[in-house]
């Protein structure tokens, strides 16, 4: 059997930056067991398989597809980039002729669409809820030791935690920051947390950044994600109202790093926008 597979590193217009994902095009139904086989061969962040809805469709023609993720260890319910990975397969490898294309997923219908050098995705916006210290305290202490924490959010529609850190902490601390996420599934004792946000405040003044993130999920395998679209749909919601603004800059600032624009819709729903580069084109044989 052969099947279509590309790597695209997403949210960057560099190869070797942003948020790797591996994208597999399905001609027909695939055996169960094997998307989490090939996604553990694969060994990145995500893998994303996208198939036909009708016999008849067409990866060039066809404006709605279905579309799973699965992590090195099991299938996740959200992910942005491998969505903005399969989109650019879809726009810039098949040359797929529509304007807006629509993805079947364990979140919904998600859509994504270009504009000018972007591909932009239609996520839903997720709400984090205070969350009290005294029940994640070992969690927080295991990722940031005694630093300041301004602020503590928990999405329960996504199982990640927030952590603000103060406004006195630059962006070159949030980079600094040694985190062991290994130690975070034993620090974590409700079995409620699914994912770390760490952020800080950014320096918007003028054309720098609102915000700026890391985030890790060693529960689903990934000790630390590169550039996370579904942190996004939590953090878009958090710092719109921090912030007072519905279009923003963002920055995930891991070693490989990505950039996206937000803009925060009236529906309930949030506009990502990134940049790819495919990186890799090939078959999977077996």
């Amino acid at each position: 059997m052969q099947i279509p597979i590309f790597t695209v590193d997403a949210f960057t217009n560099r190869p070797f930056s942003g948020n790797p994902a591996a994208v597999c095009l399905l001609e027909n139904d695939l055996d169960e067991d094997l998307h989490q086989k090939i996604a553990t061969e694969m060994n990145l962040s995500e893998t994303a398989f996208i198939r036909k809805l009708q016999p008849g469709d067409d990866f060039t023609k066809s404006s709605c597809f279905g579309l799973r993720w699965f992590t090195p260890a099991n299938e996740v319910p959200l992910c942005g980039h491998a969505t903005l990975a399969s989109a650019a397969v879809l726009f810039h490898v098949q040359k797929n002729t529509n304007s807006v294309l629509t993805f079947v997923t364990l979140s919904g219908e998600l859509k994504a669409r270009q504009v000018k050098d972007h591909i932009v995705l239609d996520l839903p916006l997720y709400t984090a809820y205070p969350q009290e210290l005294k029940e994640v305290e070992e969690l927080i202490k295991a990722a940031v030791g005694d630093m300041i924490v301004q602020d503590l959010r928990y999405s329960p529609d996504t199982k990640k935690l927030l952590v603000r850190l103060s406004d006195t902490y630059e962006r070159s601390v949030l980079e600094e920051l040694k985190v062991s996420a290994q130690r975070f599934l034993s620090a974590e004792k409700t079995g409620k947390v699914k994912g770390l946000i760490l952020t800080v405040k950014g320096n918007s003044s003028g054309k720098g950044h609102d915000f700026y993130s890391r985030y890790f999920a060693p529960w689903y395998g990934v000790l630390e994600d590169p550039v996370t679209g579904s942190a996004h749909a939590v953090l878009s919601s958090y710092w719109s109202e921090q912030l007072g603004k519905k279009e923003m800059l963002a920055f995930q600032c891991s070693r490989r790093g990505g950039e996206l624009k937000i803009s925060v819709r009236d529906d309930g729903r949030v506009d990502l926008a990134g940049q790819t580069a495919v990186v890799l084109k090939g078959n999977l044989t077996f």
